[in-house]
C-alpha cells in the first residue's frame, strides 16, 4: 500500500522542532538573573505542545500508512522501527556519553548499574527520552491497534473518556506521586518515570491514530468547526499563560518553578496540547506563503537530526558565551536561539552529506540509508 503523504505533518514537524529548541533556549536563559518572564513564556509556555505533538504525528503517520483494515506484520514492523529509532538512539546515546566523559573526565557513567540506567531511561542527553517512549509505543503497537479499533466505533465519546483519564493520570504522576521507597530499583523507576512511562502521552498518540483512521471525517470536522478549533486553541493557550503568570506574580514562584508547574502534563497543558494539535493541523492544511512553506518543509525534513544534535550545539555555544563573559540577556537569548537553529541545521546537512558517502554512518545516526544507496541497491536487485 502506498503511503499517503500529508503535507500538514511535515509542517507540524518543522514547527515542533522550532518549539523544542525554544524550550531548551528558555532553560539556558535562566542563567541571566533578570530574565524576561514574557520572553521566557514565549520560549517555555507557548511551545509546550512541541514534544507531545511529535507523538501525534508519529501515530498519524503509522496509521495512515498501515490502517486497521490492512494486514499488520508485527515482526517486520519492529525490524523497521528498531532500524529507524533504536539504532540512532543507541548511537547518539554513546556519542553523548563519550562527550560527557571527555569534557568532565568522569567515566563513572560507564559503570554498572549506571550505564544500564542511562540506556534504559534515555539519560545520556535530555532530549533522548522521547525516543525511549517512542520505542515503547512501537513495541506495544498491537495493543494500540486494538484500542483504536474499539475507539473508532464511538470516537467522540471514547476520546473524551480517554482524555479525562489522561488528565487524572498525569495530575497524579506530576504532582502527587513521590519517591522514597525502600527498594532502590523501584525508586529509580519512579524517579525517571517521565522518561519512559508511555501513559503520560497515551491520549495524544491515540488521537493521532484515530484521526488517521478516520481521516476524511477528521478533515471534514476541522473544516466544519474551524472557528471553534481556533477558539479552543486560544482559550487553552490563555489558560497556560494565566496559570504561569499567576504562579509568578501572586505565588512568587521563580520562572523555573512556574514552568515546572505549568507544563505539558498539567491539566491545562494536556488541553493546550490538544488545542494546538487541532489548530496547527487545520492551519497547515491550507496553502501557506512560499517562504513559510519552505522554512517548515526544511525544518520538517531535517527535524530528526536537528532534534538529536542541537543539545551539543547549545552546550558549546553557551560555553563560548561564558568564556567571553557575555550574559544571556533577552536579546542575547533570541540570538542564541537563532544561532543554535542555524548551526544545528548546518550540522544536520553535514551529517546527511557524510551519510551519503558512508552509508553505515547514515544508518547509525539517522536510522536509514541515504537515498542514493537505496536506489543503487534496488537497481542491483533488478539486474
Amino acid at each position: 500500500m502506498n503511503k499517503q503523504h500529508i503535507v500538514a505533518l511535515d509542517y507540524i514537524r518543522g514547527l515542533a522542532m522550532l518549539g523544542v529548541i525554544g524550550i531548551h533556549t528558555g532553560a539556558y536563559s535562566l542563567s541571566y538573573p533578570d530574565s524576561s518572564p514574557h520572553l521566557f513564556a514565549l520560549f517555555e509556555i507557548f511551545t509546550r505542545f512541541s514534544v507531545p505533538i511529535f507523538f501525534f504525528v508519529s501515530a498519524f503517520g503509522l496509521f495512515i500508512s498501515q490502517p486497521l483494515a490492512a494486514d499488520f506484520n508485527y515482526p517486520a514492523f519492529m525490524r523497521r522501527r528498531f532500524k529507524s529509532v533504536l539504532l540512532p538512539y543507541l548511537a547518539w546515546s554513546i556519542l553523548y556519553m563519550l562527550h560527557y566523559t571527555w569534557i568532565s573526565r568522569d567515566a563513572g557513567i560507564w559503570h554498572l548499574p549506571t550505564v544500564y540506567e542511562y540506556f534504559f531511561f534515555g539519560l545520556a542527553s535530555y532530549q533522548l527520552y522521547f525516543l525511549v517512549i517512542l520505542l515503547w509505543f512501537y513495541a506495544l503497537m498491537p495493543l494500540w491497534r486494538q484500542l483504536t479499533r474499539l475507539i473508532v466505533k464511538a470516537p467522540a465519546t471514547s476520546l473524551l473518556i480517554l482524555l479525562f483519564g489522561q488528565i487524572v493520570f498525569n495530575y497524579y504522576s506530576s504532582y502527587l506521586l513521590k519517591t522514597g521507597f525502600d527498594n532502590y530499583y523501584l525508586n529509580v523507576a519512579v524517579q525517571y518515570r517521565m522518561n519512559y512511562w508511555i501513559f503520560h502521552y497515551l491520549f495524544i498518540f491515540i488521537l493521532g491514530a484515530v484521526c488517521a483512521e478516520l481521516y476524511p471525517q477528521f478533515q471534514a470536522a476541522l473544516e466544519r468547526y474551524r472557528q471553534r478549533v481556533t477558539i479552543f486553541f486560544t482559550v487553552t493557550l490563555g489558560g497556560m499563560l494565566l496559570a504561569y503568570y499567576y504562579f509568578i506574580y501572586f505565588k512568587q514562584f521563580s520562572l523555573e518553578a512556574a514552568v515546572n508547574t505549568v507544563h505539558q502534563l498539567s491539566p491545562i497543558g494536556v488541553l493546550y496540547t490538544v488545542g494546538a494539535t487541532l489548530f496547527w493541523f487545520k492551519l497547515f492544511s491550507t496553502p501557506l506563503s512560499k517562504w513559510l512553506s519552505t522554512l517548515l518543509n526544511r525544518m520538517g525534513e531535517y527535524s530528526y537530526l536537528i532534534y538529536l544534535v542541537h543539545p551539543l550545539v547549545m552546550y558549546h555555544l553557551f560555553a563560548q558565551l561564558t568564556k567571553a563573559s557575555i550574559p544571556l540577556t533577552p536579546s542575547a537569548a533570541i540570538a542564541f536561539y537563532l544561532v543554535t537553529l542555524a548551526l544545528s541545521t548546518g550540522l544536520a546537512l553535514l551529517i546527511t552529506r557524510a551519510g551519503s558517502l558512508i552509508p553505515l554512518v547514515s544508518l547509525a545516526l539517522t536510522g536509514s540509508f541515504p537515498k542514493q544507496h537505496l536506489l543503487r541497491h534496488k537497481h542491483n536487485r533488478t539486474m
